[in-house]
């Protein structure tokens, strides 16, 4: 077994999620006391979303290269970046240590594949949403096509995960309105849903809609799993 690197606590909630699925994964595979190897640097993230807000990615970038140079020094044999937004940064990270850095897209591309889906809706922050970061490397790369809600329900989706659920709050409200948000894309020919926000998995199920849902932090530790072992 190869040695996971880890950038965490964004947020803390969700990095729980990829540390039990990556253990479990493991002992699923292994069996009997065997866990994950791995070495994580999980930042405070409060820091981080005051500069996201002030866009100030220069700095969040320097603090992902930090961290991840730290988890390639503590003996990490690749990398993932645990949080689908970060992924904005992700070629800076990859260039500045020599281990892999197992992307986000490549872990929706292949959950994805598992459903047939070539159409997919995106739920996310604003960042993840309105930017290309990961939309781009799905349609380039393995020929996607990405929708996103409109922007009343882009602006929930980002407020619901700053103010909810980074902060543990699970609200039959806010789940409502998702599965409103999600039925409107599958009507829009989503064949399947991206919760591209790690958080966001934490709230809805596969049973709270007609359409199927791709899990990022599922596809990212299955990612994960299939490298280290």
């Amino acid at each position: 077994m190869k040695t996971l690197g880890i950038l965490g606590g964004m947020s803390w909630e969700s990095t729980i999620s990829y540390y039990k699925k990556l253990n479990e994964g493991v002992r699923d595979y292994l069996g009997g006391l065997h866990s994950c190897r791995m070495v994580m640097h999980s930042v405070d993230f409060a820091p981080f979303a005051q500069q996201m807000g002030q866009n100030d990615w220069e700095s969040i970038t320097a603090g992902l290269v930090n961290g991840a140079k730290s988890v390639e020094a503590g003996g990490a044999d690749a990398l993932i970046i645990a949080t689908n937004t970060m992924h904005k940064a992700a070629a800076d990270v990859q260039a500045a240590v020599d281990i892999p850095l197992l992307h986000m897209a490549d872990a929706i591309a292949a959950g994805a594949e598992k459903t047939g889906a070539s159409k997919l809706g995106l739920l996310g922050t604003a960042f993840t949403m309105e930017q290309d970061f990961l939309s781009r490397p799905l349609k380039e790369k393995y020929g996607l096509d990405v929708i996103v809600p409109d922007s009343a329900g882009r602006s929930m989706v980002h407020r619901s995960i700053f103010d909810e659920l980074c902060c543990g709050k699970l609200i039959d409200k806010t789940r409502d309105g998702y599965i409103k948000i999600i039925e409107e894309m599958a009507a829009q020919g989503a064949e399947a849903i991206v919760l591209g926000c790690t958080e966001i998995g934490l709230l809805v199920k596969p049973e709270d809609v007609s359409v199927p849902l791709i899990d990022t932090v599922e596809a990212h530790v299955e990612l994960a799993l299939n490298h280290i072992l």
